[in-house]
């Protein structure tokens, strides 16, 4: 089956699609790539590539179906409260600008920020999307991370998902229901400091029902965020699968 990709150059390459935008000043051309396609079931994806950064991006649901499994988790996700709902920074615990609430296997324990969230059980929905996303990548999913944006002035800052506890040979799955938001990547070299290079940031537009796989190498180099957007009034929920080893997470534990 053949895939359309755009390539740029070294640092920059993506498809020029509706449901993907990034900020370049390359020109792009058009080629023809007649390899089968690399999922299992494959979507329409598109590649986006950068310096360190190796991404998939399309469409997983039709907007009906969004419609109902968005519906159906604003009624089953139970989010976190208290202490839960508050992450570590530099030794003092603040509230996060949205909810948070982990799902997964039983056992599983997800720790960032000073913050440990054991997985409560999969909802029927929760488990709908997880094997959705694993008969589009061929990838299984043992977690998810649920965020909930109110509206546009919650967010999250800059980041890297690279715990110990992930599997760094499976992508982190990402879906998108609700609201469209701007997604930012930026490198790592690009952000501080006195050797700090001239790299692009790559701007994504997260649709509703939209995957994004986040592959091997992109945590290791590229930070990501969901700035604040005061025009948007309407609630996104994003769900972003992982996979983690269980005897790396309980070594973790023993340790502490």
């Amino acid at each position: 089956m053949k895939k359309r990709v755009a390539t740029c150059g070294e640092q920059e390459r993506t498809e020029g699609e509706d449901l993907v935008t990034q900020h370049t000043n390359q020109t792009c051309e058009t080629v023809e790539d007649d390899e089968d396609e690399e999922f299992s079931h494959p979507i329409p994806w598109r590649k986006i590539e950068a310096e360190g950064l190796d991404c998939d991006h399309g469409l997983l649901f039709s907007k009906e179906e969004a419609d109902r499994l968005f519906s159906r988790l604003e009624e089953e996700v139970e989010y976190f409260t208290g202490d839960q709902a508050k992450v570590q920074v530099y030794g003092k615990l603040h509230s996060v600008p949205r909810q948070q609430a982990t799902y997964g296997d039983e056992g599983l324990m997800y720790s960032f920020s000073g913050v440990h969230l054991l997985a409560r059980p999969w909802t029927p929905t929760l488990e709908y999307i997880r094997d959705a996303v694993t008969n589009a990548t061929g990838q299984t999913f043992n977690f998810v991370l649920i965020n909930r944006y109110k509206d546009g002035h919650d967010h999250i800052g800059e980041h890297r998902d690279d715990e110990r506890e992930l599997d760094p040979t499976c992508p982190i799955a990402s879906v998108s229901l609700g609201a469209v938001r701007d997604f930012i990547f930026r490198h790592r070299d690009a952000r501080v400091g006195p050797n700090k290079r001239k790299i692009e940031p790559v701007k994504l537009e997260l649709a509703h029902g939209s995957l994004l796989l986040m592959n091997s190498p992109t945590n290791t180099y590229w930070y990501h965020s969901l700035p604040i957007r005061k025009k948007v009034k309407t609630t996104r929920i994003n769900l972003t699968f992982r996979r983690i080893i269980r005897s790396r997470r309980r070594s973790d534990v023993k340790n502490k």
